[in-house]
């Protein structure tokens, strides 16, 4: 099926959300009616400038340091927040997608981006919401008290959605932020701060990750997968490992990876997972013990699990593992929130897959499976 021609350009020209199309230059070379009506330019003030110039600063940072990059990696970005700059100088917070275009020999034609309100966006789904809890107080108009605590349960997650998306610009001016002190540092002192920094930023990425998909599958999203088998997975789990070196200095991560051919799966997704069950190793497994990463494809299966030396895990708690916000018995200064099993879980669960784990005094290991087919 073909996606340009006079049907197509008709259907971005009369659609309801915004699109605009740019130039492998970045440059912008069209903008429908309803962008330009919700912005205020004109089209002819928009045309040929680049698409950065009518974001507002942290969005343009945002866009050039982590937007762009993965962009031109995998082809496509799905759902971002993005804060553009209407005539009247006012910010215009807008949820994106973005997809290349490119010929047979893999040259960029153009960038597509399709972009909604945020606050259409958010009064759609407190609409699905209000929809979903009518039926439920037809089913349950016997049980008044616990229909109010679900509609609390559902305000409060849809709080952490709301908030997720809002702390996920100013993150990425910070960790650009981080990023050019470190080149500039004069010494030792100032090269540990800026990595400090960067950690941190690591560390906050990841917590909000887990905030959303939990608030995401809880407002009946579920944990999305965009599968992909055409190149190989270890250099993805190469690159969790070597963050979690970086932001754990002293801890040990051995690693062996015996995967003879493609995994179909969500790159992104199973990197997450090993991120979170790395973690969890951090926080729980001895400090001067390494952690053992492995990952291999036999049976028709793929495999992956991470052992770290530790306590044995008592059964009151293995029975709780994968719950959300259950944290155990973690150092106050390793506390997170309590999303990472239960999020890796999910994530394992979407791929048809299972994670489980085994303790005993000298091991905790947790594994995750998944079929080939």
């Amino acid at each position: 099926m073909s996606v340009s021609g006079p049907d197509f350009e008709d259907m971005v020209n009369n659609a309801p959300c915004g699109y605009v199309t740019l130039h492998p230059s970045g440059r912008i070379e069209h903008v429908n009616p309803t962008l330009l009506a919700w912005s205020g330019h004109p089209a002819d003030q928009m045309v040929g400038k680049r698409f950065t110039d009518f974001l507002t600063m942290p969005g343009r940072i945002y866009y050039e340091t982590h937007i762009a990059p993965l962009l031109r990696m995998q082809g496509f970005f799905n759902e971002f927040a993005i804060d553009m700059v209407t005539a009247a100088g006012e910010p215009l917070h807008m949820i994106a997608n973005a997809n290349e275009r490119r010929d047979a020999d893999g040259k960029l034609l153009l960038i597509r981006l399709a972009l909604i309100k945020a606050t259409d966006r958010r009064r759609y789904e407190q609409e699905l919401l209000a929809g979903r809890e009518l039926a439920i107080a037809a089913e349950r108009a016997t049980q008044e008290v616990l229909l109010l605590e679900h509609e609390t349960s559902e305000l409060r997650e849809q709080f952490i959605a709301v908030l997720g998306h809002d702390l996920r610009n100013p993150l990425a001016s910070i960790s650009a932020g981080a990023r050019l002190l470190g080149r500039t540092v004069q010494n030792e002192k100032e090269q540990q701060i800026a990595a400090m920094m960067q950690t941190t930023v690591m560390r906050m990425a990841s917590m909000i990750d887990n905030v959303l998909d939990f608030a995401r599958g809880r407002l009946g999203g579920g944990i999305t997968l965009e599968y992909d088998a055409k190149g190989p997975l270890e250099p993805v789990l190469a690159q969790v490992i070597d963050e979690l070196r970086l932001a754990s200095p002293g801890r040990v991560i051995e690693f062996e990876f015996a995967v003879d051919g493609p995994v179909n799966c969500d790159r992104i997704r199973i990197g997450q997972l090993l991120s979170n069950l790395l973690g969890n190793a951090v926080t729980h497994g001895t400090a001067n013990k390494p952690i053992t990463v492995h990952a291999e494809t036999r049976n028709g299966l793929f495999e992956l699990w991470v052992a770290d030396a530790g306590e044995a895990i008592p059964q009151t708690v293995m029975d709780k593992l994968f719950e959300p916000f259950f944290r155990g018995k973690a150092r106050a200064s390793k506390q997170g929130l309590g999303l990472g099993l239960y999020i890796a879980s999910q994530i394992a669960k979407a791929h048809g897959g299972a994670l489980t784990v085994a303790s005993t005094p000298a091991e905790t290991r947790f594994s995750f499976s998944m079929p080939l087919a």
